[in-house]
């Protein structure tokens, strides 16, 4: 072949990696804005969920094509900054979500529509079909706009907690009163009446975050948004990688 073929084949390789919306440069690229909360903070421990088997659709949702936390860059910092600030007492925070494509989402949306009864561990006085007019389940979700984290604190020697009847139950954290992702009212911030241990961890937890840059979202003692974030209003689709 040729040199005029050569090059000809080469750029007829380039515009149709274009017009499939796949950059030439490396598949490792995030989008401006966007890192990896590893190469920011790796003390911070990572339990992504939703990557797996262990979640509420027990199996790994659409776009999780790694078990990473993927964040804006301010609020990997800001994170960071709170994991500098409780490790003097021998914590650490241990991060479930962090952003969240949109396909997973809707993912998450589609799933419900099969309907089911209750699921024991996850949402046990909710149908399937309920979870999104309940209020569980988003059919959008500050997640997509990177700067928001589902989040507990744990020791930092791995000791845990007795394991919660609903939620999350084999991870490491200190005892929150339920696991993460547990659909029901138990899992309100404020929630009463409330072990006097769960509710002084919760409280940590969000006076920790607050300090951060953080606001707590009332129905789920997990879920924190930067105050400050970058993309108030967009939301993305990207998958989530290793790198």
């Amino acid at each position: 072949m040729n040199r005029f073929w050569q090059v000809i084949q080469g750029i007829g390789f380039y515009v149709l990696l274009s017009a499939a919306g796949i950059s030439s440069a490396s598949a490792d690229t995030l989008p401006a804005g966007f890192v990896r909360l590893a190469d920011i903070d790796p003390s911070i421990r990572q339990d992504i969920r939703y990557a797996g088997l262990e979640n509420f659709l027990h199996r790994k949702v659409s776009g999780y094509d790694a078990p990473a936390c993927v964040l804006t860059r301010q609020a990997a910092q800001a994170l960071s900054g709170v994991q500098k600030a409780i490790a003097a007492e021998g914590l650490t925070l241990v991060v479930f979500d962090c952003y969240r494509p949109a396909r997973a989402v809707s993912d998450m949306g589609e799933w419900t529509k099969t309907g089911g009864p209750p699921d024991p561990q996850w949402y046990p006085k909710v149908k399937r079909k309920d979870l999104i007019t309940k209020g569980y389940i988003g059919e959008l979700s500050t997640h997509s706009r990177g700067s928001t984290v589902d989040v507990a604190i744990a020791r930092a020697d791995r000791k845990s907690a007795p394991k919660p009847a609903c939620g999350a139950t084999n991870a490491d954290t200190l005892d929150f009163g339920t696991g993460f992702d547990c659909f029901d009212p138990a899992s309100e911030t404020a929630h009463r009446p409330l072990a006097s241990e769960a509710a002084a961890n919760r409280k940590k937890l969000v006076e920790a975050m607050r300090a951060g840059g953080f606001k707590n979202y009332a129905r789920e003692w997990w879920h924190f948004t930067l105050e400050n974030e970058p993309f108030p209003r967009e939301r993305f689709n990207f998958p989530v990688t290793a790198e």
